[in-house]
C-alpha cells in the first residue's frame, strides 16, 4: 500500500488503520448517561480516567441527577473528588454546571456546542466528548494525544486544539469524528507515547514521517 501524500490522505489512512486496530474503541470514562459523562469529563481535566473512575461511583450515588448536585454543599462535593487534581475548582464547576442545567435547560444536557460551552468547566473538548459519546452527534475532542499524533503523522502543524479540530473536521465523515478521536487517543496511550513511541509496533509507521526518528 502506497504512502499517502497529503494531510487529508494521511488522516484518512490513519482513520482506516486505527479502525482495524481498535474496532471497539470506547470512551474510558465510566458513565450511564449524558449527565454523568458531562460531570466525569469535567473532572478528567489534567487527571487520568482511572482516577476519575475511582471517584465517580460514590459521587453519582450521592448526586444522581443535576437537581441533587445543583443544591449540593461545595465542601461535600470536594470530599468525593479530593483524590483528583484541582478538586476544589472542579467541585465549584460541577455545582455551577448542575445549577445552569436546572435553571436554563430543564435539567437536561443540551446538544449544541454553544449551549454546552456556556456551562461552568466546559470547553470545546468536553463538549465534543459529550456530543460524540453520549448524544450521538458529530464531535471531535482534541486532547494532548490527538494533537500530538496529528502533528507526528503530518496531518497538521497546529498546536492549538481548536485549530486542529477545525482542520480535522472536514477530513472525516461527521459521524466518524468521535470514533476517530477515541482511536487516536487509545493509540497515543498504548503505542505512540509522548517521549518514546513504540514505532516497531505501530500500524501507522509505514507512512508516518516521524517514525523511528526518536
Amino acid at each position: 500500500m502506497g504512502r499517502p501524500r497529503t494531510p487529508k490522505g494521511r488522516c484518512t489512512r490513519t482513520h482506516d488503520e486505527l479502525k482495524i486496530e481498535y474496532p471497539e474503541a470506547e470512551c474510558e470514562l465510566e458513565h450511564r448517561n449524558s449527565y454523568e459523562l458531562l460531570a466525569a469529563t469535567i473532572l478528567s481535566a489534567q487527571a487520568t480516567d482511572v482516577s476519575v473512575n475511582k471517584a465517580t461511583p460514590k459521587l453519582f450515588n450521592r448526586y444522581p441527577n443535576p437537581e441533587e448536585l445543583s443544591v449540593a454543599d461545595i465542601e461535600e462535593v470536594e470530599s468525593f473528588i479530593n483524590s483528583i487534581g484541582l478538586f476544589r475548582g472542579k467541585a465549584k464547576n460541577l455545582v455551577g454546571m448542575a445549577q445552569r442545567l436546572v435553571e436554563h435547560y430543564e435539567s437536561k444536557v443540551p446538544e449544541s456546542m454553544s449551549d454546552l460551552i456556556s456551562l461552568p468547566g466546559v470547553g470545546r473538548k468536553t463538549a465534543n466528548v459529550v456530543r460524540s459519546v453520549a448524544l450521538g452527534l458529530p464531535g471531535l475532542p482534541v486532547d494532548t494525544h490527538v494533537g500530538r499524533l496529528s502533528r507526528r503523522i503530518g496531518i497538521t502543524d497546529e498546536t492549538d486544539p481548536v485549530k486542529i479540530e477545525v482542520m480535522l473536521n472536514p477530513m472525516l465523515p461527521a459521524h466518524e469524528r468521535g470514533n476517530f478521536s477515541l482511536r487516536v487517543i487509545l493509540h497515543g496511550r498504548r503505542v505512540c507515547f509522548a517521549r518514546k513511541p513504540n514505532c516497531d509496533d505501530c500500524v501507522l509507521s509505514y507512512f508516518c514521517p516521524s517514525a523511528f526518528t526518536f
